[in-house]
């Protein structure tokens, strides 16, 4: 590679490489980071520090401040460390957790000199260490590709920062996938890093899992697959067999990303996730484009980033083929950029009025990566299902007619619970919640409902609460069941069951068809 084409950090260090005398021999050391051979995630986290306009020699980390210390992250990950810290309390090693903006929350040493050297460099908590604000260090490029980082002396793009080595790991919610941060572990750059990473990787793996255990007993999120649908009519991809006629926050959703796909432009769908903002886009592509097959693809496991873009990228711009690109927030910023690069040389390639759609979704507009975030033409905001009331039992009903092949009777009581529930997992929850249900009977009643849905609490639950609601749910609907009588099944009082009701803020309607 050219010098003029590295960013400047990399032509730094091409020429330190080729000071140092084995390579001025013509005979490197074993193990040099040749400018050949440089990691191309590190070349690449180089020029975007470049483009961010982070100086080499001396670094601004931002202070926020204001530190969010009453998470679940937060607290399972203090107490990980704490114990950790206790094991190394007498090494050069400060251990320390961040946001998912790099933002330090805490920080542990037993090492006074490593702790007034990271002061120094504003590596301290209320201080933002992302990639966008210092450059290339381990917590701000592990956040931005989302995979275990080390980042030795060398290779940081401060120079101030030379002198450390940092390993980090992201954190994400068990249940949701979503980043919740980062552990990371900073040193010396003279000490050895051989076990820093594998010390990280451990302590984020036990964060996630006392975060498992603390949560309200629910199973872990399944791993990332990376799915690719290909789809021709008439399989099933993000849209198919869905409802098009639902009230009027739907029907405008889609009509405005329909509007902006009809012009060949890009169009982002944000919103909570399950809320339907990929069939809303696979809807508005359908009706504009009817004889179009539909791509979607869901981001994979960081590690297999590589691969899954090599699966489904050579059909951009291919003829008919619609391109939907799912949860973009969770891309690494190394796979964002290189989509980014695919979509413009396909949109060069195309001529006018036939550019094929490309659509993607994320949580919100700020979330999509910076590389992807300019070429979105139009944001469509997808409302959560408790904002679309009205559309609850007609989903409803369509998700139990397909369940069981034929249309089902829904009780008052059940269509009262259903309607009345906050569904913080969306469409995506109703889904799961009508298929079990009409799975398991003929016509669908609030005693075959979970209890969650008859539950208004919003705090988190300890696994004995949840097991103590989920009984008494399950006493007091069951048909012809008195109070005085689920009271005493359940070994409480009547006035204790009215209390534990308010607490868990549990609404039963009354049966009936």
């Amino acid at each position: 590679m050219s010098d003029l084409r590295l960013p400047e950090r990399a032509r730094r260090h091409r020429e330190l490489q080729r000071a140092l005398p084995g390579n001025l021999a013509g005979n490197p050391a074993p193990g040099d980071h040749l400018p050949g051979r440089l990691p191309g995630r590190l070349v690449a986290s180089w020029q975007r520090s470049e483009d961010y306009g982070v100086p080499l020699d001396a670094i601004e980390p931002s202070f926020v401040g204001t530190l969010n210390d009453d998470s679940l992250f937060f607290e399972c990950g203090r107490e990980v460390l704490a114990g950790l810290h206790q094991t190394l309390v007498d090494e050069p090693v400060s251990l320390m957790l961040t946001d998912a903006d790099g933002l330090v929350l805490n920080r542990m040493s037993g090492d006074a000199s490593l702790l007034r050297a990271l002061d120094k460099v504003h590596l301290a908590p209320g201080f933002a260490y992302a990639e966008r604000t210092v450059g290339t260090n381990g917590l701000g490029l592990a956040i931005a590709d989302r995979v275990p980082t080390v980042v030795r002396a060398e290779e940081h793009y401060a120079l101030s920062l030379c002198t450390y080595t940092c390993a980090a790991v992201p954190v994400l919610d068990p249940i949701t996938g979503q980043l919740e941060g980062c552990v990371n572990l900073t040193t010396w750059s003279t000490q050895s890093s051989d076990l820093l990473l594998a010390l990280a990787q451990s302590a984020a793996s036990n964060t996630s899992a006392l975060m498992l255990a603390r949560s309200r007993g629910q199973r872990p999120r399944p791993a990332q697959r990376g799915e690719v649908f290909r789809v021709e009519t008439p399989r099933l991809e993000p849209g198919s067999g869905t409802l098009t006629d639902l009230g009027p926050a739907w029907t405008d959703a889609v009509a405005r990303a329909g509007a902006a796909i009809a012009d060949g432009r890009i169009v982002a769908a944000v919103g909570e996730e399950g809320s339907g903002r990929a069939t809303a886009l696979a809807q508005a592509m359908r009706r504009e484009h009817p004889r179009e097959r539909i791509l979607a693809a869901a981001p994979p496991a960081p590690q297999d980033s590589e691969a899954w873009i090599g699966l489904w990228t050579p059909e951009l711009g291919k003829p008919d083929t619609g391109i939907l690109v799912r949860d973009v927030d969770r891309l690494p910023a190394w796979v964002a950029e290189q989509i980014r690069d695919l979509v413009l040389q396909a949109r060069v390639r195309s001529s006018p009025g036939e550019q094929v759609p490309f659509c993607v979704t994320a949580s919100s507009f700020d979330a999509i990566p910076a590389a992807l975030a300019p070429l979105v033409d139009t944001v469509v905001t997808v409302p959560a299902l408790r904002e679309r009331t009205e559309d609850v039992m007609p989903l409803a009903r369509h998700v139990a007619s397909r369940a069981r092949g034929r249309d089902m009777a829904v009780t008052r009581a059940a269509e009262t619970a259903l309607t009345g529930c906050g569904w913080p997992g969306n469409v995506r929850q109703l889904v799961d919640v009508v298929t079990g249900a009409a799975r398991r009977t003929d016509t669908l009643d609030v005693r075959h409902l979970p209890a969650d849905v008859l539950s208004g609490s919003s705090r988190r639950l300890t696994r004995i609460e949840a097991f103590e609601r989920d009984e008494i749910v399950r006493v007091i609907t069951r048909p012809g069941t008195s109070m005085q009588e689920a009271a005493e099944e359940l070994g409480m009082s009547r006035a204790t069951v009215y209390r534990k009701l308010a607490q868990y803020d549990i609404h039963v309607p009354r049966s009936g068809s």
